[in-house]
């Protein structure tokens, strides 16, 4: 019986592993995708993560999984379907047949941006289309942007973009904003942001990189890159019913990970949390691992 098993391969994940190997636990961790690395893969560029002053979210990726391959860490080709309580653990179910046995699990399965899917979306994702301002934000700097979205997210991504971009399109497919009214108010402060209401993006231009969207009435807007913030969708399918979940779909976790289920912990952008980073995402798995371990000391007792 394993002392740990991890749904996911992402930095949450990754970061687990490391944590629960050097505790001499054994560690296995499970990823649908072959050698999948998560959601930070899809990064253009990475420029904030300390101590890295520059680097793709491909190598980063790749440099996470290296350090928990070196340090023996053990994995798993698998989708996680089902979890089975135990007297003395989990049984875990995968789309294969297999079942693994465990002591605990930490879920870090993550969440995914909701698409626009208009043409062009895919094409140019990274190459002027983006899902992360806080992230993206700065390649930016004195060029044009929209920012499509009504809901918190879309909303301070705007006012972030307006002080870095030479102009910010924001524009919602309703005429009322999901979003804090007080968000707004300094929006509407904002002369370099130009807020359209009821209207949907047809497609998303450009050549080798974005230069601008049309919108469903025909009108086209030139910009040089488009940040989705239509929403998330939490990778939690397989803990429905096992787990509490917030009102969004997120799993119900403190900072420790510890989860409504006894030895099942969350981490990174699958738990509740308002900052969502690759930086918290491997602080998540750290603090998930030690709490793991210490539920396994008394677990042992």
């Amino acid at each position: 019986m394993l002392d740990i098993l991890i749904i996911g391969s992402g930095p949450a994940g990754l970061s687990a592993a490391i944590y629960g190997k050097r505790a001499n636990l054994n560690v296995l961790v499970a990823e649908k995708e072959y050698l999948g690395t998560g959601q930070i893969a899809e990064s253009g560029l990475v420029d904030n993560y300390l101590g890295i002053a520059e680097i793709t979210g491909y190598e980063l990726g790749e440099k996470f999984r290296e350090h928990a391959e070196k340090l023996g860490v053990e994995f798993y080709e698998g989708e996680a379907r089902q979890f089975e309580p135990q007297t003395d653990g989990w049984k875990v179910h995968f789309d294969n047949g297999t079942v693994l046995e465990t002591k605990t699990v930490i879920y870090c399965a993550g969440a995914a941006h909701r698409h626009l899917d208009v043409p062009g979306e895919t094409e140019y994702s990274g190459k002027g289309v983006s899902y992360c301002a806080l992230c993206d934000g700065a390649f930016y700097k004195d060029k044009v942007t929209a920012v499509i979205g009504g809901g918190n997210t879309a909303l301070d991504d705007a006012l972030y973009l307006s002080e870095i971009c030479k102009k910010v399109y924001l524009i919602h497919r309703r005429s009322e904003f999901r979003g804090s009214a007080k968000t707004l108010e300094n929006i509407r402060k904002r002369d370099n942001i130009e807020v359209i209401t009821d209207a949907q993006v047809a497609s998303i231009s450009g050549e080798q990189k974005v230069n601008g969207i049309i919108l469903k009435d025909g009108q086209k807007i030139a910009v040089d890159g488009v940040f989705v913030a239509v929403g998330m969708i939490p990778q939690t399918k397989g803990v429905e019913g096992v787990v509490s979940l917030d009102e969004s779909g997120y799993i119900a976790a403190d900072e420790t990970g510890k989860t409504s289920a006894a030895g099942l912990f969350a981490a990174g952008d699958v738990r509740t949390k308002k900052f969502r980073q690759v930086v918290t995402a491997v602080s998540d798995g750290a603090n998930a691992a030690v709490a793991a371990a210490e539920y396994l000391s008394h677990f042992a007792k």
